[in-house]
């Protein structure tokens, strides 16, 4: 869905995409500053960005899935930033959003034992203020509470 608003020096934009090839899909996310934005929200996508390394880390066999979200959640949350839970990560393979379902915050050692072989789709969406999302009455588009901007960066890989 577009909108009507062109963005404009200092905005933000949220690109979200992926392949299908041969029969499996790929799921990816980046964040990009458009012009010049300030240092704050800068930081933001920084500290996002490096919460999704983070995660991908932890994404090894043996460990949990809530050791993928916890290292997620600490590095942001640290920050002082909100940790969307409405909206997670999640199996990718044949349909493009499988199980298990990845969140963005949790309890190291909890949760799913991860397995060699297994295709996630890690995608931290972090937010300046509050964690609290809104679904527009469009259906697809979501924006934080407060209005603050909020930062997502996503990629597919394999345990």
């Amino acid at each position: 869905m577009f909108h009507e608003h062109p963005l404009q020096d200092g905005d933000i934009i949220s690109v979200d995409g992926g392949v299908f090839l041969n029969g499996y899909h790929s799921d990816s996310a980046y964040t990009y500053p458009v012009g010049n934005v300030t240092p704050e929200i800068l930081a933001l996508l920084q500290r996002t960005k490096e919460s999704l390394y983070l995660g991908i880390e932890q994404a090894v066999a043996g460990n949990r899935m809530g050791d993928i979200s916890y290292a997620v959640q600490q590095h942001v949350e640290k920050q002082g930033y909100g940790v969307v839970r409405e909206l997670v990560g999640h199996g990718v393979g044949k349909k493009l959003h499988e199980r298990p379902e990845v969140p963005n915050y949790g309890k190291r050692g909890s949760g799913l034992k991860l397995q060699t072989g297994l295709v996630i789709a890690i995608e931290p969406m972090v937010n300046l203020g509050t964690k609290q999302i809104v679904q527009e009455k469009d259906g697809w588009t979501i924006r934080t509470k407060d209005k603050m901007p909020s930062a997502h960066f996503e990629h597919t890989v394999v345990v």
